[in-house]
């Protein structure tokens, strides 16, 4: 079965092409084809590569306007079209799998995408306006390429279901509750397969492990996952909270922005735009929300990169303790995604501090570590592991279950 997937993000646009036959491995399968759009402001970046080694590379200026009409749908388009294609047709592509990143409180589990479930996305649009967004032009655009294809939403809000009320309940008015301001959390497709891989890692059952997963890109987030369960995660109600990233500050004093909205006379957009993308490693260091030039600029003297790192740093180290807190222990911590898989600075210098939980990171191993590794010493209480992002092969898995659950229903109906 052949699965296209669709994980739009923050300042990326990602696609998948998978041949699953079964749900039930856990072991990830490398896609057919995969694609990769970046933006940094109007420059436009594509990469494309097949499984046989065939890479397209290409930049552009590109108007925001332009990204979903024009970008998403040329580089879907490669998949059966130019040098790297690996298809004959789209007819040849079975299902299409999106990572919605907001379900609010009507969308948890993985489900068939219609009428009803774009309207349910959409009305929670506003609170993710970086992601929900461009999930659903990822939806017009495929069901454009692909009519009569079903799609089905896989949802970053939904493994976090598992929190108890008090981890999701902000101490504001009771009523905020009822009307579904809580915390939903985020990036919970990786963080579910970064807690069921950490325990394959280790020879351990799922249920058995308490594994801090660091969520590490130009969205960050943490979650405490006790026995393969989200019971603690950093981002909350929106996407904008918890540790810092690459244009978000993460969590602020929220009488800054009444102070800002007093003094200043600044209105609800303007904010929006401040808090999404203008802020972090971006608004302290001045020179990039990409962690890899903040490093490079820190270590040529910049001193405002240099802040902006440690100020990263800090913050990841203090939630890393806590989500360890609320789970009362920790066996393993896992850095994930570019950030995550990528930086040795930011993984030596986080676990610095750590040894009062038994953490024991192995330089060597830490400076060498390519995905999937375990670069903490043979001494450390805690294992430290290095862990590739699979968010699109997860999706791909969920699509295929999807399809082979209801496949059953149909034949006992």
């Amino acid at each position: 079965m052949k699965i296209l997937v669709l994980n739009s993000g923050s300042s990326t646009q990602k696609t998948a092409l998978f041949d699953i036959e079964s749900a039930a491995s856990s072991e990830p399968v490398a896609p057919l084809w995969e694609g990769k759009l970046e933006w940094d402001g109007e420059k436009e970046n594509l990469t494309v590569r097949n499984g046989r080694g065939k890479q397209v590379r290409e930049e552009k200026v590109c108007k925001l306007k332009d990204r979903a009409s024009s970008s998403v749908e040329k580089m879907v388009q490669m998949v059966w079209s130019g040098p790297a294609a690996v298809l004959s047709g789209a007819n040849e592509v079975d299902m299409v799998g999106h990572r919605i990143v907001h379900g609010g409180a009507k969308l948890e589990e993985p489900v068939v995408i219609d009428g009803q479930v774009k309207q349910d996305i959409a009305e929670v649009a506003e609170i993710a306006p970086l992601h929900n967004k461009a999930g659903l032009e990822g939806i017009e655009t495929a069901g454009k390429l692909f009519p009569g294809k079903k799609q089905i939403a896989v949802f970053d809000t939904g493994f976090h279901r598992t929190m108890a009320d008090y981890a999701f309940t902000y101490p504001g008015r009771y009523e905020w509750l009822e009307r579904g301001i809580r915390r939903y959390g985020f990036h919970g497709i990786n963080h579910q397969y970064c807690g069921h891989r950490a325990a394959h890692m280790l020879q351990r059952e799922v249920d058995s492990v308490k594994v801090v997963s660091c969520h590490l890109g130009n969205g960050c987030s943490l979650a405490a996952i006790d026995g393969g369960k989200s019971v603690n995660t950093t981002m909350g109600f929106t996407p904008l909270d918890g540790v810092m990233m690459g244009t978000r500050g993460g969590e602020i004093d929220p009488g800054i922005l009444v102070h800002l909205m007093r003094k200043d006379g600044c209105g609800a957009n303007e904010l929006d735009d401040l808090l999404n993308r203008h802020s972090g490693l971006l608004g302290i260091s001045g020179v990039s929300s990409d962690m890899r030039d903040v490093v490079e600029a820190s270590s040529k003297g910049n001193k405002r990169a240099k802040l902006a790192f440690e100020i990263f740093v800090h913050r990841l180290r203090t939630a890393i303790a806590a989500m360890a807190a609320s789970m009362g222990g920790i066996d393993a911590l896992v850095f994930t995604a570019g950030i995550g898989e990528n930086s040795v600075e930011v993984r030596r210098a986080a676990c610095e501090k750590l040894s009062f939980l038994g953490v024991q990171i192995d330089s060597a191993k830490n400076g060498a570590a390519k995905p999937d590794a375990d670069i903490a010493t043979p001494e450390s209480r805690v294992r430290v592991l290095v862990i590739r992002a699979q968010e699109d092969w997860s999706i791909a898995r969920e699509c295929v279950r999807l399809k082979l659950n209801q496949n059953v229903q149909n034949s006992r109906d």
